[in-house]
């Protein structure tokens, strides 16, 4: 275990100690006052419905043995009351953030992976870090936290880790640059380039250019990308002589390659190498996270045998392809916490290969499309035709184009989930499975919780 100390904190953030105490170990930081552990460092987070630098007494008193804060006068009174405490004032606490975990991270000489695209990311991320997790004790991003604040949170976790699965995401230009300069990635993944986001990037060329910032925290560039990809094949030919690129796909010649394919409808298999692997979750957009988590594995010199058991041994962060079994015999698949044209798709149609039930789609808006909002939709639509959907209830200001776009003998459209969640009651049977998928915005989760309890 590496912790940083309360004069290495004041040091790389270049923070002013406003008492006496300059001893201790920073252990683990918190942004949380309700979470707070005795001996935490406390780092007050100006959010945009309260101001977390406010709650540094609270922190203290929770049991915080130090707080950094940022834009507070405290009173004399105060700081003596607390003088056993390491109270540290910074100019910005977002980016001390960033510098602790940046240094934090220098401390460890570990493989430690990056993991970015424009869908697939959390999936990929679980199944990468449940193959590593054979050979190696493995720190993975948890939940949501793979932005500016979440990424520095999740390496201040690092203790005894023998390796790292970091998740980054991105809405804008430079954001990844940020996140990779932190994390300094061993190894870098690109999962695709596709369409989200597209509303702040202006096309997919420059969501391609935002992914590779990924490469500026690298010492040594290693990538492995996905080959199918269109725009990630095409780098792959232009960079492969300049950068060690390592390739998996399906239908384009890689380095990794799944055979004799057999897609299931709760489940998968391939052969690779001659060894049958099963991956746990249909739709062949699992084959590909596999692929992806095979072409680490072996990056890191683990076993093939290992490799298939992490594979096959993975488990999915809830609200992402989740199979929930209702109480009246229908099955949901809950894949409500974001959404894109082609994660869209690929939902689409591992809905489709289910085929002995009756196909319900639940769709809502995919957020940030910009001026390419309506279009994306309309292509939405013409995915639900064809893939021989039964019902389609469409939610959302945006999503009224899925249903204008789509050619199915049953289509309802609601403006609000509220307005939905009745029909889709009534409307669910014994032998149906239904798709929820939209933009975590769209709370389509709130839904599936409570058809969890009525149904």
């Amino acid at each position: 275990m590496k912790n940083i100390t309360i004069e290495d904190i004041i040091q790389v953030t270049n923070g002013k100690l406003l008492t006496k105490k300059t001893k201790g170990e920073c252990s683990n930081i918190s942004t949380d006052t309700r979470k707070i552990e005795k001996g935490d460092t406390y780092i007050g987070i100006k959010g945009e419905t309260f101001n977390g630098n406010e709650l540094w007494e609270k922190a203290l008193e929770a049991g915080a043995n130090s707080v950094i804060i940022e834009g507070i006068s405290i009173e004399d009174e105060k700081l003596k009351k607390y003088e056993n405490k390491s109270i540290i004032l910074v100019e910005d606490t977002i980016k001390a953030l960033g510098e602790i975990a940046k240094y934090k991270r220098s401390l460890y000489n570990i493989p430690v992976i990056a993991i970015t695209g424009s869908v697939g990311k959390t999936s990929t991320k679980d199944i990468i870090a449940n193959v590593i997790s054979q050979k190696y004790k493995t720190l993975k991003t948890t939940g949501n936290f793979n932005n500016h604040i979440g990424v520095p949170l999740t390496i201040m976790q690092l203790k005894d880790h023998e390796a790292a699965v970091i998740e980054m995401g991105m809405n804008h230009k430079g954001e990844i640059s940020y996140l990779t300069n932190i994390v300094q990635p061993t190894i870098s993944v690109i999962t695709n380039i596709g369409t989200s986001h597209i509303g702040n990037l202006g096309s997919r060329e420059n969501i391609l250019k935002a992914k590779l910032e990924i490469l500026e925290g690298m010492k040594n560039k290693k990538l492995i990308i996905n080959n199918d990809n269109d725009l990630l094949n095409e780098f792959n030919k232009e960079n492969k002589e300049k950068i060690d690129i390592k390739t998996f796909g399906i239908e384009n010649e890689s380095d990794i390659m799944a055979k004799e394919i057999i897609l299931n409808e709760e489940s998968s298999e391939f052969k690779y190498n001659e060894e049958k692997i099963k991956v746990p979750i249909g739709g062949k957009h699992f084959i590909y996270n596999a692929l992806c988590a095979t072409a680490v594995g072996e990056s890191l010199n683990i076993d093939l045998k290992k490799i298939k058991q992490g594979i096959e041994s993975f488990e999915l962060t809830q609200k992402r392809m989740e199979i929930i079994q209702l109480k009246n015999g229908a099955k949901i698949i809950n894949d409500s916490y974001n959404a894109s044209y082609e994660s869209m798709k690929a939902s689409l149609k591992y809905l489709s290969e289910h085929k002995n039930l009756r196909k319900i789609a639940v769709l809502g808006d995919m957020l940030e499309l910009g001026k390419f909002s309506k279009q994306l939709h309309e292509n939405v639509g013409k995915e639900v035709s064809k893939n021989n959907i039964d019902v389609l209830i469409c939610i959302g200001k945006e999503a009224k184009a899925i249903a204008k776009e789509a050619k199915v003998e049953k289509i309802k459209y609601y403006e609000t989930t509220k307005d939905a969640l009745d029909f889709i009651k009534q409307t669910i049977q014994p032998e149906d499975i239904v798709l929820f998928k939209a933009s975590n915005g769209m709370k389509f989760y709130e839904m599936v919780e409570k058809l969890k309890k009525s149904m």
